[in-house]
């Protein structure tokens, strides 16, 4: 099949490689405001290269993959679906949840599938913990604990423009836990400081928060962000029931380092990027969107999942901001 990809920054050149890899696709067609970006990914990949979203959509691609900036995601999604393409975007659907809904409400009833990049759903830790829930073996769940540190923070531009550690990072965790759990969440107390960089506050924002969410059947979960990891790119879940517990992300490269006499574990360089920690994720990822191209699967992450996701983060926002509980009906606006 022929791909398209929409943006060739940092996730977009990562995507091409991965996509150029994978025997379904057979040849791609690229497209970014900075022309030297297209013409690398050509020269790279063998692809085509198109002046504008638009020509690549007429360009005979079987689906598109929308890695381009936030702002931008709205637009692109309803023109692909506009031509009957199915569509890739990485997350979020749209900087605001209020323009999330809006992209729902307009592709509602259109057969066009849309996949929206939540990468940990693929991952081989996490779809085994999400078994392990399933099948029932851990018994009644009573603690989820999620946890993304980043060795380091991004550029301040960046920060000025995520929307906030929860919308940008903590959404990770927020919609890890409703797919593994299967649950729900009812209702979050969130905190945060910062203790490093000057420029997170002054935007702001939290540079290292906590949030404790209570799901719709009472189980607890524990969510631990951080922009400062010195000792490398940290992302783990726990999950505890009444007959077993698990853990996601307990493996040698856990950036780590145990202070127990005799405790040689983890042994491995830890990880020290999320390119790094989920390569597989990524290609599994991608894989099921070719998947979804040739109808052979519906999608994995609907707009709806990502919105579900958002709503958590906006409530997490709002209580940070205010340092009270919030509840999810609180900022739902459907």
């Amino acid at each position: 099949m022929r791909i398209g990809i929409l943006g060739l920054g940092r996730i977009g050149a990562f995507h091409a490689e991965t996509l150029f890899g994978l025997d379904a696709v057979e040849s791609l067609v690229v497209a970014d405001p900075f022309a030297e970006a297209a013409k690398t990914a050509a020269e790279r990949f063998g692809a085509d290269v198109a002046d504008s979203p638009e020509a690549v959509l007429a360009a005979g691609v079987d689906g598109v993959v929308i890695a381009a900036a936030t702002d931008a995601h709205p637009g692109l999604i309803l023109a692909a679906v506009e031509a009957g393409v199915p569509v890739f975007c990485e997350k979020p659907v749209a900087r605001t949840t209020t323009e999330g809904v809006a992209v729902l409400r307009a592709v509602q009833g259109s057969a066009v599938p849309i996949q929206i990049g939540y990468n940990r759903r693929f991952d081989a830790g996490f779809v085994a913990a999400r078994a392990a829930v399933a099948t029932g073996e851990l018994g009644r769940l009573h603690t989820v604990r999620s946890t993304t540190l980043d060795p380091a923070p991004p550029p301040a531009a960046y920060v000025a423009g995520s929307g906030g550690i929860f919308r940008d990072c903590s959404v990770h965790d927020f919609d890890i836990i409703r797919w593994v759990t299967g649950r729900e969440v009812s209702e979050v107390y969130a905190v945060g400081g910062n203790r490093g960089a000057d420029y997170i506050r002054e935007a702001g924002d939290a540079d290292t928060t906590g949030a404790i969410l209570t799901l719709d059947d009472g189980t607890i979960a524990v969510v631990s962000n951080s922009r400062h990891n010195a000792r490398g790119y940290d992302v783990r879940m726990e999950l505890h029931g009444f007959t077993d517990s698990i853990a996601v992300g307990l493996e040698d490269k856990l950036p780590l380092r145990s202070v127990e006499p005799g405790v040689t574990f983890p042994a491995g360089v830890p990880h020290d990027f999320f390119m790094d920690r989920f390569t597989a994720a990524y290609r599994a990822e991608l894989t099921a969107f070719t998947e979804v191209v040739a109808g052979a699967r519906p999608s994995p992450c609907t707009i709806e999942d990502a919105l579900e996701a958002g709503w958590i983060a906006e409530a997490c926002t709002l209580s940070l901001h205010e340092h009270r509980p919030v509840t999810i009906a609180e900022v739902r606006a459907f």
